[in-house]
């Protein structure tokens, strides 16, 4: 009868591992370093690296200076304003917004390279579906403007 072989695997040692890793690294990812050491100089020529340093010494005294900051009646209502204008933000759909962002530019660099219209053509323009569209949107938005400001004083 045959008799088994006797296999004793050779114990593993996952440090030796990835002390190997680590030493094939700088061949296999030298570009990849040469950059990050570019990123950690420029930091460091910025003071951003002393920055943060300072930052992770004083942790707990800049989170308290920020948390004493947020509770002052300005900070709570700087911060509904903030939110209530993300939601202002997310109920205009995009393309008006785009619309919107290409049209300033425009508009600023043509009223400063052209004559100023007449008193006649300003109200020919104002005339045309386009503007109307538009003033009846402002009109409607000074609107509950002047709603909201009547709640507040009362009248």
């Amino acid at each position: 009868m045959a008799q088994p072989i006797p296999f004793t695997p050779p114990p593993y040692d996952p440090r030796e591992a990835l002390i190997r890793k680590l030493e094939n690294a700088p061949q296999e990812h030298a570009e990849a370093l040469l950059a990050a050491y570019d990123v950690l100089q420029g930091l460091h020529d910025n003071g951003v690296l002393e920055l943060l340093r300072g930052g992770l010494g004083s942790g707990e005294k800049i989170l308290q200076m920020l948390v004493d900051a947020s509770k002052t009646p300005e900070a709570i209502r700087g911060m509904r304003n903030l939110i209530i204008l993300a939601k202002l933000a997310n109920s205009i759909k995009p393309e008006l917004l785009e619309e919107l962002a290409k049209a300033v530019p425009e508009s600023l660099a043509q009223a400063k390279t052209e004559k100023p219209m007449g008193t006649w053509q300003l109200l020919r323009k104002m005339g045309s579906q386009d503007a109307r569209r538009a003033l009846t949107a402002m009109s409607r938005v000074l609107e509950a403007m002047g709603r909201g400001l009547g709640k507040r004083t009362g009248e």
